[in-house]
């Protein structure tokens, strides 16, 4: 299932609503399509028992954990099959993403927290230009990114005034579902909602900078975290063989496979749950596969640029910089 955030434009203001991309290509709209599964049901208040079961916002829809994806089962089976087009209240059910008035948003728009690790073995040799220190293999280690600065899909980026090295970078994120600690790794699974495509933008300058005071990164992270343009569940997302490739403008500068992360996010959810507790809404990045982001191709975005993320089973993620 391919869940995603969008708002649409009512006659009562921007709402955001939370949707299953369907086969045809269309957003079903789950609050109001599961309201309409009740509703023909025999229930009494559908659109209030939907709205407690599957809201509209994303990091409530995943605190409410199993309830939620299977009312969007039902919500998706029942549009399926019935070829429904409106809610109890007259609501649309479906929703075209390239329609006026509708825009897709990252699918977390304001996560729990923001964890983002260096897993890819090519990509940390490259960055040191050397072998990594032992403690990188013994550790999965990561840091903390700001999740006010979320992006979603097709948004521009703003170019921060303090830096003149910007860099994109290739990476997946899982997004975690439910609550727990102390989770082993064979355990891991369970926990994880689904996964999406990753841009950590960074200002490459700012950050070696502030790194040399032995904390960070921080300012050259904290600017642009690029999420979409969908949170895949895992049983519809090959991690292993699924291949990613970075463009600029048109043109290919990373290709890489995400099978070739050194630490998997099984081992990162053990890590970092132990004596913590991890949250639904909570974002942990693999870190950027091997050649997958400028700084190790010793070339830099310009103003203009268009960074396009693909990743096979998870889709396309698409900013400009200016």
């Amino acid at each position: 299932m391919k869940l995603a955030s969008f708002e649409v434009e009512t006659p009562v203001g921007t709402r955001q609503r939370v949707g299953v991309h369907d086969d045809g290509g269309a957003l079903v709209d789950v609050t109001a399509a599961y309201a309409a599964d009740l509703e023909s049901r025999g229930e009494a208040d559908p659109l209030a028992v939907a709205e407690t079961h599957a809201p509209p916002e994303m990091a409530t829809f995943l605190r409410r954990g199993e309830r939620s994806f299977s009312a969007a089962r039902d919500a998706v089976a029942f549009v399926r099959e019935t070829d429904a087009s409106e809610g109890p209240t007259g609501g649309q059910l479906r929703f075209d993403p390239q329609a006026e008035g509708v825009r897709l948003l990252a699918p977390l728009p304001r996560p729990n927290s923001i964890r983002d690790f260096m897993a890819f073995e090519e990509h940390v040799e490259n960055s040191l230009g050397e072998e990594p220190p032992q403690v990188w293999y013994d550790t999965p280690v990561y840091y903390k990114g700001n999740p006010d600065s979320v992006v979603g899909p097709d948004e521009t980026v703003a170019w921060p005034s303090h830096s003149e090295q910007l860099d994109y970078e290739l990476e997946i994120a899982a997004v975690i579902g439910t609550e727990g600690s102390d989770i082993p790794a064979e355990d891991a699974a369970e926990y994880i909602a689904g996964y999406t495509v990753f841009n950590d933008f960074s200002a490459r300058d700012t950050q070696m900078k502030e790194m040399q005071g032995r904390l960070g990164p921080a300012k050259g992270k904290d600017f642009a975290n690029a999420f979409g343009p969908y949170l895949v569940t895992p049983e519809d997302f090959e991690l292993a063989s699924a291949r990613m490739t970075a463009e600029v403008n048109g043109e290919t500068w990373s290709d890489g496979v995400a099978g070739e992360m050194y630490h998997s996010f099984a081992d990162i959810v053990e890590h970092v749950s132990r004596d913590e507790t991890l949250y639904p809404g909570d974002v942990l990045g693999s870190g950027t596969v091997g050649e997958g982001c400028g700084l190790e191709l010793g070339k830099f975005l310009e103003e203009g640029d268009t960074v396009t993320l693909h990743v096979d089973g998870l889709g396309t993620l698409e900013n400009t910089v200016r």
